[in-house]
């Protein structure tokens, strides 16, 4: 069994997903559901290696999860399905309808239920009770997502995938109102995992050519956002000649990197001069895990916090078209480099992969596809924090 907490993460599956009127992002990908189907099928086949043996599939969500287990089942054994009704909306109801479909003659058989998620318990109760007259020999239930948070039931599962928190999931055979089953992954409700402040305040990222100065400019017109750039932030205190930016300027002329101290207390100059700010966009920072702890406590003293860092993800091969083609009008010989080129992709991964883990952790990073046109891009992007 995996215990399995909320977590953004990367893979081919559309990180966030709109079903009916709520917002759900990844989960559980469909290969780590594939991967731990193939553990639950082998435990399965070494227990009931002599066994006359019957899965009691339990419809409608278990559909999914009963055909792709049973690819993996080695044994002669028999399924049969049964419908039970719990849910409606996004909460358990904390009851049973009713039981359809166990037609078959199971007696002297070994029973394994199959669920798609054990959260209450009480549709395993109620099935289990329905098979005491059978005379069946053993029951024993498997479900590829248990909530032990919800569970009121009388036994725990004897096969688990994943157990998961008490929130609400769609995908690979769970619905919402009947919808989002189709889905070869597992959502989870963003509702019910961050709830952010008024203020929208995203850090961007992209590697260059990615087009994060473009897609950074619609943000901004289309949320009202304000772009905080530690290098215009820079530029402008030592232009100004400012207290902070003659002494940034002798770090810089030394060819040392700036303090996060320093660089903070630059933003905090930014940031206090806003009235009424809907938010922010942060450009070039933060670019370590140092960095954005203090930026999270610049940000708490003005009551907010980081809504997410969404990270545009183009792969290197067109990474380096979008900018050898850039090199013909920018005038801009590193653009047209290949050895350049490569080093400043290198540098970006190097810098970003930690702060990457650090808002994972926080559930804030979120991945954009950033192949295609630019409106594409953007309405990727829109829909995302439109979601957040």
């Amino acid at each position: 069994m995996l215990l399995r907490k909320s977590y953004f993460c990367r893979s081919n599956s559309k990180n966030v997903i709109r079903v009916l009127d709520k917002s759900f992002e990844v989960f559980i990908t469909k290969e780590e559901i594939q991967q731990e189907i193939g553990r639950l099928a082998e435990k399965i086949n070494a227990d009931y290696s002599n066994s006359d043996l019957v899965f009691l599939s339990v419809l409608n969500g278990a559909f999914m999860f009963t055909a792709d287990l049973l690819k993996s089942i080695s044994l002669d054994c028999e399924v049969s399905f049964v419908k039970m009704s719990s849910y409606s909306g996004v909460d358990s109801r904390g009851q049973v309808d009713e039981l359809i479909g166990l037609g078959n003659n199971l007696a002297g058989k070994d029973i394994i239920i199959v669920e798609d998620i054990v959260d209450t318990g009480i549709t395993i109760d109620k099935i289990k009770s329905l098979l005491e007259p059978e005379g069946v020999a053993s029951v024993k239930v498997c479900t590829l997502l248990y909530k032990p948070d919800a569970f009121k039931g009388n036994e725990k599962p004897d096969y688990v995938g994943f157990s998961i928190p008490n929130a609400f999931v769609v995908g690979y055979g769970l619905d919402y109102n009947q919808k989002g089953r189709n889905h070869d992954t597992i959502y989870q409700i963003r509702e019910q995992k961050k709830h952010r402040t008024s203020m929208l305040n995203i850090v961007l990222f992209g590697p260059p050519g990615a087009g994060k100065g473009t897609q950074s400019e619609r943000l901004i017109e289309q949320y009202g956002l304000i772009h905080l750039s530690t290098g215009d932030i820079f530029r402008a205190n030592i232009k100004g000649e400012t207290e902070l930016g003659v002494l940034a300027k002798t770090y810089i002329d030394k060819g040392q990197l700036v303090p996060d101290e320093l660089t903070i207390n630059m933003l905090k100059a930014e940031v206090s001069k806003q009235s009424d700010p809907k938010g922010f966009i942060f450009d070039g920072f933060p670019r370590t895990i140092a960095q954005a702890e203090a930026l999270d406590a610049l940000l708490a003293s003005i009551e907010t916090s980081i809504t997410a860092m969404i990270s545009l993800d183009v792969d290197e091969a067109e990474l380096k078209d979008r900018l050898a083609n850039r090199a013909k009008t920018s005038g801009r010989p590193d653009d047209a480099n290949p050895d350049v080129i490569q080093n400043r992709i290198d540098v970006y991964k190097n810098e970003t992969a930690p702060v990457k883990r650090f808002y994972e952790q926080q559930d804030k990073w979120v991945m954009i596809n950033g192949i295609g046109t630019i409106d594409e891009i953007t309405e990727r992007l829109f829909a995302t924090v439109d979601s957040l």
